[in-house]
């Protein structure tokens, strides 16, 4: 819609002209319960007191809403005709100081965008709550959708009798006649503003803290969730890491927590992991395990909650001017998350988490097309919408803790406190940061910002080695190389470990360990010099920096052959990670990072590296693997992890995590059988309990091999008819190897917008199943027709699920290649945004290709 991608230019003008001084927003959700189309929008009455810096000029307020019913300006009443145009509100002779009143009717949201409307399919139950960033609070109320113009927020909301009903500050007073008001916020940006609404499960508790001065603080505490989700609930633990979290960040930024309460409420079909509004964090629902999970799941929430926590301070106390610095928000988060859940939490490995789940997540998105720098050129809404990626949380955190090494954690942590205390309640930029990093830490950054902040790429790190005649180390040095496409070469911090056995059959163990700054295309390693010849060198050991690990042929060799006998986590979780970037980067075959992963993964330690290990095996089948060997390393990987599967101590996570990879590649009659038998419970497996949620894992490919039809899929819902149980139906429905299921799936997806946002994600995700490329074939050509009317029709967080989730990545050929090809270059003036989505997956693809001719390649020699 013309007017709803705000620019950069248009955002940096206007907040040129205004300053915001309250806003006061009263929402009548009364609506939700009604039923047709009276459910379908609800009242919002919005007053903006602001400023302007030159009177009699014009600008314009944002809001997306079907329907406006009054506008004044100073009094002034507006013609709702004349001057809003469906996405803004034109304002012209404005004063020094004005009042605008908006009274609209908006509408509730089914894709998780705005106020999100949800129905409990298991009581009949209605749930609200809101998602905004980066700018869908103008769904909402009319308001300024800029991060710039912080303000005061006062919420009143209507909401029918007995509901629970939260905002960002305390409410003021019992509610009367279900109207309840809220205490006025400090100064925040609008999109962090929220609301949640319904007959939510809600559970209390409070965090005291003395300081040194002998003051007081308590943040009262509540957690909250759909009655549904009650039993499984375990609160006490998410109050536990929450207490943690905010005892590290008192013990180390020194600026007492801003925003009076804390609630954390976990909602149903929540399109991210969790948003940090001030005072109300949002989650997603699945953050409560109805089943049982590994100890990485825990991890992982863990993890989530405290980089939430971190965004109290870096990205609400403290914000960016504009999108193009999300990373001092995002980075800030993604680092004091990891570091806060090392020191402070029960899950002490968090750093092996990062090194080995994040990184790969950056170590991608720096290689394709899209790459940016962390600190980014955001042109409009749609560009900072994409840039919630891999660089600008998890590079940016990597970047950030190579810097914590670079300046020492003192300075970086000084840094910090001087930051908030200088910036509190405003909006900074890259500069701003940098200032405060040079006084605590007497360097000069620019020359580090200019290497790892505003140039994109990823380098790559070799150890290049020789030796004498008595084995012992001539020179080491290490090469850094760099892509054409980005050449810069940067600083990098690192620890080179050499490891060995000490006897012929014991562990691979670090024997030797220097620490050096690597720079320029060759840096040589004195230190190590003299000493006798290692089994492996590992560059980058203990993950100090950003690169890619390649290896010399003699440490390639012995990962080969005793991968699974070294004997450190972080150790072994890198050289799993390097292993993996050959592999995708088709310098390793697939079936040897196969072989490795069956002969290996079974000696994995660590709960979080094993599972990435059973991804990324499950994508080198389906992607790299050449198509004439796929069927031979299925069937290898199958038989891998039911060994492993039957070796696995009883009731552990290691026997479940084995259990879920086994169902997802098994493929022949014996396996499925006995898929089948474990769902039926004809079959079973000491230890292992095939709870509502492993019955589903076992499901789906029972269903996409055609031995679980419609039927059986409606009998297993009836055993779980809730909203959880609703998604994994729709997804398994989806999985059937048939043309009229495919069919239906599309038109459900592309031709239709009746489904929720989780019933799309959860649609997309059963469309396409290994082993189904003929039935899927005639949706290339179609896919490419259909998304461009799909982004323009379709809100942009479904338009990103469609263009992402059904590329025909399954038909990998050169055919696939030249359509998207020819698609790009025919489509020259689309949407930048859709463009950057279809060159990713065009590059995902001609990756695919690569690594299937390296693994083809290799079955051809002798």
């Amino acid at each position: 819609m013309p007017g709803e991608n705000l620019s950069r230019d248009e955002a940096q003008e206007r907040g040129r002209l205004l300053s915001v001084d309250a806003y006061d927003v009263a929402l009548d959700v009364r609506s939700a319960l009604a039923q047709g189309a009276d459910a379908d929008t609800f009242r919002s009455r919005t007053t903006i007191r602001f400023r302007c810096a030159e009177p009699g000029a014009a600008t314009f307020a944002d809001l997306l809403a079907p329907a406006v019913t009054a506008v004044t300006l100073n009094g002034r009443e507006l013609d709702p005709a004349a001057v809003f145009d469906g996405t803004r509100i034109t304002l012209d002779a404005l004063a020094a100081e004005n009042v605008l009143v908006v009274d609209a009717q908006c509408a509730y949201s089914r894709t998780g965008e705005g106020l999100h409307r949800f129905v409990d399919p298991e009581d009949g139950e209605v749930y609200l709550y809101t998602q905004y960033e980066p700018a869908d609070s103008r769904r909402v109320f009319a308001n300024f959708e800029q991060p710039d113009l912080k303000a005061p927020f006062t919420f009143e909301v209507t909401a029918p009798e007995g509901w629970v009903v939260l905002s960002n500050g305390a409410q003021d007073g019992a509610a009367e006649g279900g109207r309840h008001r809220f205490a006025t916020t400090r100064p925040i940006s609008t999109y962090i503003t929220a609301v949640v609404a319904g007959p939510y499960h809600y559970v209390s508790d409070s965090y005291r803290r003395t300081f040194e001065d002998s003051t007081e603080l308590e943040i009262p505490l509540g957690a909250l969730c759909r009655k549904g989700l009650a039993k499984h609930f375990d609160a006490d633990d998410v109050f536990t890491v929450t207490k943690q979290g905010l005892d590290f960040f008192h013990d180390h930024f020194d600026f007492p927590y801003p925003f009076g309460k804390y609630d954390q409420a976990f909602v149903p079909e929540y399109n991210l992991g969790a948003m940090e509004n001030p005072g109300c964090v949002t989650f997603r629902e699945e953050f409560i395990f109805r089943g049982k999970v590994t100890e990485a799941s825990y991890e992982r929430r863990a993890n989530v909650i405290l980089h939430e926590m971190a965004h109290m301070w870096f990205g609400d106390l403290v914000t960016m001017q504009w999108w193009d610095d999300l990373w001092l928000k995002e980075s800030y988060a993604d680092f004091m998350g990891a570091f806060a859940q090392v020191e402070a939490t029960r899950f002490t490995d968090g750093w092996i988490t990062f090194a080995n789940r994040r990184k790969s997540w950056a170590y991608r998105a720096d290689q394709l097309p899209s790459t940016h720098p962390v600190t980014a050129d955001i042109r409009d809404l749609e560009d900072a919408k994409l840039n919630f990626d891999g660089i600008t949380y998890a590079k940016g955190a990597a970047v950030l803790k190579q810097l914590v090494a670079y300046v020492g954690q003192e300075a970086f942590l000084e840094g910090a406190r001087r930051y908030f205390k200088r910036h509190a309640y405003g909006n900074t930029r890259l500069t701003d940061l940098l200032t405060v990093l040079e006084e605590t830490s007497g360097r000069d950054l620019a020359e580090w910002s200019r290497a790892w902040l505003e140039t994109a790429g990823v380098n790559s790190l070799t150890p290049q080695v020789t030796y004498d005649a008595q084995d012992r180390i001539t020179e080491l040095g290490i090469l850094q190389e760099a892509a054409p496409s980005h050449p810069a070469l940067r600083p990098h911090r690192v620890a080179v470990g050499l490891y060995r056995r000490q006897e012929a059959d014991s562990a691979l163990v670090r024997y030797a360990r220097a620490e050096v700054d690597v720079s320029g295309p060759h840096t040589a390693v004195p230190e190590l010099a003299g000493l006798e010849r290692p089994e492996l060198i590992l560059v980058n050991d203990e993950d100090l920096t950003y690169g890619k690990v390649r290896f010399d042929e003699g440490s390639l060799a012995t990962l080969r052959a005793r991968l699974g006998d070294l004997a450190d986590p972080m150790a072994r979780a890198l050289c799993w990670a390097a292993l993996w970037g050959l592999t995708r980067d088709g310098l390793m075959p697939a079936r040897d990072y196969l072989d490795l992963v069956r002969r290996f993964a079974g000696r994995e330690t660590d709960i979080g590296v094993l599972q990435s290990l059973h991804d990324q095996a499950q994508a080198a089948l389906q992607h790299y693997a050449a198509p004439e060997h796929r069927e031979r390393a299925a069937r290898e990987l199958a038989e891998g992890a039911l060994r492993q599967l039957r070796l696995a101590e009883p009731g552990s996570d290691h026997q479940l995590t084995w259990a879920r990879h086994f169902a997802a590649v098994a493929a022949v009659p014996a396996d499925l059988q006995l898929v089948q038998g474990l769902l039926d419970g004809t079959a079973k497996i000491d230890g292992l309990d095939v709870d509502q949620e492993l019955r589903w894992t076992l499901l789906e490919p029972l269903a996409a091999h055609g031995l679980a039809d419609e039927a059986v899929i409606a009998a297993e819902l009836a055993r779980d008819d809730t909203a959880s149980g609703r998604r994994h139906q729709v997804r398994c429905l989806a999985a059937r190897p048939s043309a009229e299921v495919k069919e239906q799936a599309w038109q459900q997806v592309v031709e239709s917008d009746a489904l929720s946002n989780a019933l799309v994600e959860a649609t997309i995700a059963g469309f396409a199943q290994p082993g189904q490329q003929e039935l899927l074939a005639p949706y290339a050509p179609r896919y490419f027709e259909a998304i461009e009317r799909v982004w323009r029709e379709r809100s942009i967080e479904i338009g990103m699920d469609v263009v992402r989730g059904l590329f025909p990545d399954w038909l990998v050929e050169h055919s696939t290649l030249e359509a998207a090809d020819r698609w790009l270059a025919e489509h020259d003036r689309a949407a930048p945004a859709l463009r950057r989505l279809v060159l990713e997956n065009r590059d995902d693809l001609a990756r695919a290709l690569r690594a299937q001719a390296c693994d083809a390649a290799a079955g051809a020699r002798p």
